[in-house]
């Protein structure tokens, strides 16, 4: 029986799938330690035939590929969690290469630190038409959920938190503290995020041991439709708006705590965009700002838009 379930989540995947199934052939891990469960939400492509032609085509990897119909990247990955078999629980996106060390990495180190709940490794953006001029680290970070802690094995320190494209989970965990919460993440189109920032802010104030492994490798394949400042601006106000649902479901309190920090980041927003200017690069100013303004705006916005 499978100790560790891969679970991928994945809406209208058909033409980027198969490349993050592709990478699945090469984990250096044992392949009876191990299965894959693809959950279907809703796709309108043929994701489902591209699924199932990698399954005849690899029959010595055990994948399934499961449907669940209420729209969400949460509700799809909580179907995942309660279809896989192993106590152990990796959570990629259907836009990734795992490395060969992936699965190896997170088996072998909850097998040896039994105490540790979650951890989550590194997240490498890949632009195969090229890195527009206009990213800098800090506008890389919405759109490629980038994640660098260093070459060392280390509790996530005070203001980061694992990426939800490159998670491990342990069962015991989840059926303690709970399943992602259905009100945050994808839906569809819908650009809504922070899932996986509220699910790892139960673990936090828990105390439990969350840590950073940095071999758990992945590669985000950033596509061009992804790097347009239509696109950009949407995920910006939609971080904003996930913000706001997550903190406000935490108390007041926790929302208006956000809120200064938000006005602190602005303080730095405007001195870095000034530097960038000053640099004769004014195009990562001007998207700095946008993104700062994009998430302000969500974050203060009231009102209940009817796609939510």
């Amino acid at each position: 029986m499978a100790t560790l379930s891969l679970i991928i989540a994945t809406y209208n995947g058909a033409k980027k799938l198969p490349t993050t199934l592709e990478s699945l052939k090469h984990q250096r891990l044992e392949r009876s330690l191990w299965e894959v469960v693809v959950v279907n939400n809703n796709s309108a492509d043929n994701t489902a035939e591209v699924v199932a032609q990698f399954a005849s085509e690899n029959p010595d990897i055990a994948l399934r590929l499961v449907d669940e119909h209420k729209q969400g990247l949460s509700h799809a990955r909580n179907r995942g969690i309660d279809e896989a078999k192993g106590d152990y629980l990796v959570i990629i996106d259907d836009d990734e290469i795992a490395s060969p060390e992936l699965l190896l990495q997170y088996h072998d180190f909850f097998d040896t630190h039994p105490h540790v709940v979650a951890a989550g490794g590194r997240i490498t953006p890949h632009y195969p038409t090229g890195k527009p001029k206009w990213l800098c680290s800090l506008t890389e970070r919405p759109i490629a959920g980038t994640l660098n802690l260093g070459k060392t094995i280390c509790r996530f320190p005070e203001g980061k938190y694992f990426g939800g494209g490159n998670m491990a989970l342990r069962r015991s965990a989840i059926d303690h503290y709970g399943m992602f919460d259905p009100n945050l993440g994808r839906r569809g189109n819908l650009l809504l995020g922070g899932e996986e920032k509220e699910l790892y802010m139960r673990f936090h104030s828990a105390g439990e041991s969350i840590y950073y492994l940095p071999k758990a490798e992945i590669l985000h394949v950033i596509g061009p439709e992804k790097l347009t400042k239509e696109y950009f601006s949407a995920l910006c106000y939609r971080i904003g708006q996930s913000e706001r649902i997550r903190t406000l479901s935490a108390g007041k309190k926790a929302y208006r705590k956000r809120m200064v920090s938000e006005a602190l980041k602005w303080c730095a927003t405007i001195a870095i965009a000034t530097f960038y200017t000053l640099t004769l690069r004014p195009s990562k100013g001007r998207y700095l700002v946008l993104m700062r303004q994009q998430i302000t705006r969500g974050l203060k916005d009231a009102n209940v838009d009817k796609d939510l």
